[in-house]
């Protein structure tokens, strides 16, 4: 999972998401490793997009570990 966090294809995503993940994955719980996969799942574009606050996170897909990551972009 930390791969594919930081090896997402936009330099963007690598940092924000695997800045993350990096910091985090080994205290994640298996809940929290399922949610995110979910979030691993999304395409590039959409994902940056959402993290760096050009478009809101749709309802559909609103859930804690994006907002989490959206977050911690934001710092």
């Amino acid at each position: 999972m930390l791969y594919r966090a930081t090896h997402r294809g936009t330099h963007e995503n690598d940092l924000l998401l695997g800045g993350f993940v990096a910091a985090g994955i080994a205290g994640f719980t298996t809940a929290e490793l399922d949610a995110l996969e979910m979030v691993l799942e999304l395409p590039d574009p959409e994902l940056a997009d959402y993290l760096t606050g050009r478009q809101p996170i749709p309802a559909d897909r609103d859930r804690p570990m994006l907002r989490a990551i959206r977050d911690a972009a934001a710092r």
